[in-house]
């Protein structure tokens, strides 16, 4: 892909058709080939990928490894790599394009904000691979399995989604176990705090991200919490 600048990576996004943007962080409008709005009232599956088969995000996707992999794994199903970083993005997009993914987009916007851009039901699944932790105690509404995000993901999700957790974190690894077991409304499908020491639940999971390269080179455990939002 050869290597490029920040400013050189934004102009290539504008004009790529499987980038939705929000460049404007104080407005809600998503664009796509820079100056096409998205009309949000529509159902997504139809509007981006043309059909109707299931939608799967991946949050703070960064360079897209996980959602690339998801997207090669299962043609049948469209999947959206999210993340507010437009640098990071580029490189997942680039490689969608040049291998002709057409069941893989991507959404540089703030996670905060999936639910003005997200109708109830449009979102099937969820994976969270190797998301910031945020150890300091006064920041966990930041983490991303909180119940302010939990609340934002029931808006946008069908009746009981599943939501899939990857982590190298003990913190957010325990910090989201005793979230899921003190809702009701939760149910706790699988936890598994060294994915690697038995046989995989899911052949998905042998899929992997820069960082968890990095983190199983450091001697890290790899930990997996799986559950699903009850209707």
């Amino acid at each position: 892909m050869g290597r490029k600048n920040k400013l050189q990576k934004f102009q290539d996004l504008k004009a790529y058709p499987n980038v939705i943007e929000n460049p404007e962080y104080e407005s809600n409008q998503l664009f796509i080939n820079e100056d096409v709005e998205i009309d949000l009232s529509e159902n997504w599956a139809q509007i981006h990928f043309g059909n109707d088969k299931p939608v799967i995000l991946e949050l703070a996707c960064g360079r897209g490894e996980y959602t690339l992999q998801l997207g090669r794994y299962f043609p049948e199903k469209n999947f959206i790599g999210i993340d507010v970083k437009g640098a990071r993005i580029w490189q997942g997009a680039t490689i969608a394009l040049d291998e002709n993914l057409s069941n893989v987009a991507f959404l540089r916007s703030r996670i905060e904000k999936l639910g003005i851009y997200f109708r109830k039901g449009d979102i099937s699944e969820i994976w969270i691979t190797f998301p910031d932790p945020f150890l300091n105690p006064t920041q966990a509404k930041h983490r991303l399995t909180s119940p302010h995000f939990l609340e934002i993901y029931k808006q946008i999700m069908v009746p009981n989604g599943i939501i899939n957790l990857k982590t190298d974190d003990d913190l957010l690894f325990a910090y989201t176990l005793k979230v899921v077991e003190s809702d009701p409304h939760i149910n706790l499908l699988y936890a598994e705090n060294d994915i690697y020491s038995k046989p995989l639940i899911d052949p998905t999971l042998e899929f992997k991200t820069y960082y968890e390269g990095m983190h199983l080179e450091e001697g890290k455990k790899i930990k997996y919490v799986k559950f699903q939002l009850k209707d």
